[in-house]
């Protein structure tokens, strides 16, 4: 089997990403002896040890790791230069790996991912549904979907829409505990809690004035689903502080009524699309976001 010095190296990179012969042998549909031949040659041409092998394991070498590093990337570069002539002479393909945080997605993306995928049938979607919060490059996204204020300056975001939080309670529960006309009255209320993320159960606000304030919360109902939060407020359980897309319908409905409405929680949040740097963004990443950015016009908070 006669290899090119770029098919060895790609051979190479199979090993160290599987840590092992045979793990790379499978990913590449090839023995596992023939993967070691490679190696070897590979390192043959380069005239340095890339791996230490045991019976157990491999592991690069010094070498191997600066050798890796760089070899991975420019593999990566080849692939997309091929990607880009693919998509110049026809439809959009190729694989496109996407995060949304659940109860989002769900509500209002459903239908615009399902006619994304309908419109374009050579991109192959592999979609995530998930309230935590995915690492987009050590597990391989294209793009999240997030939301919040946005810390992380080594990811490219674009902003797709607001993302409001909102205090509410039924009526059957603001008419037993009235209904509270100023932030420091929440502490005498029960706020229900989320618990999916390490922030203290308060609420912090800012007032027309633009001034900053926060409150310390209690409550005796607490959870990391954002769903189960709008529930119990649907039930008259307590009062909740969520992003506006749990509850935009219930509002709308009047199953729910807001509170405190001349005060905005801060930080101010928003929904981005967010991808990897330094990453060639394909041409079916670009429609697929601008087919977001579009569903987001539609959203009944920004419409």
């Amino acid at each position: 089997m006669q290899m090119d010095h770029v098919s060895r190296v790609g051979v190479f990179i199979a090993v160290v990403k599987a840590e092992s012969f045979a793990g790379a042998a499978r990913a590449l549909g090839i023995t596992s002896s023939a993967v070691s031949k490679q190696v070897q040659n590979l390192e043959q041409d380069l005239q340095v040890k890339l791996l230490n092998r045991t019976t157990r394991n491999v592991s690069v070498t010094e070498e191997g790791a600066v050798y890796y590093e760089r070899a991975a990337r420019a593999l990566e570069d080849l692939q997309e230069a091929q990607e880009q002539i693919y998509e110049l002479k026809s439809r959009p393909r190729g694989p496109l790996k996407i995060s949304f945080p659940q109860s989002l997605g769900i509500k209002y993306f459903g239908q615009s991912i399902a006619s994304f995928a309908a419109e374009y049938p050579e991109v192959e979607l592999d979609v995530s549904l998930d309230e935590r919060f995915v690492d987009i490059v050590n597990e391989g996204f294209d793009l999240a979907v997030r939301i919040g204020s946005l810390k992380d300056t080594s990811l490219i975001a674009r902003r797709m829409a607001s993302c409001p939080f909102v205090i509410c309670a039924s009526a059957g529960y603001l008419e037993a505990h009235g209904t509270p006309q100023k932030p420091d009255d929440l502490m005498h209320h029960n706020v229900l809690a989320f618990t999916g993320n390490s922030g203290l159960h308060e609420w912090r606000y800012q007032d027309a004035a633009g001034q900053h304030g926060q409150v310390g919360l209690s409550g005796n109902f607490k959870s990391d689903s954002g769903d189960i939060l709008c529930r119990a407020a649907l039930e008259g359980v307590g009062i909740a502080i969520l992003p506006i897309f749990y509850v935009a319908e219930h509002i709308k409905n009047q199953e729910l009524h807001a509170v405190l409405s001349s005060y905005v929680t801060s930080p101010n949040r928003d929904i981005y699309a967010v991808f990897q740097p330094n990453r060639f963004q394909s041409t079916r990443q670009r429609l697929f976001v601008d087919h977001l950015v579009s569903t987001c016009k539609q959203l009944p908070w920004e419409s």
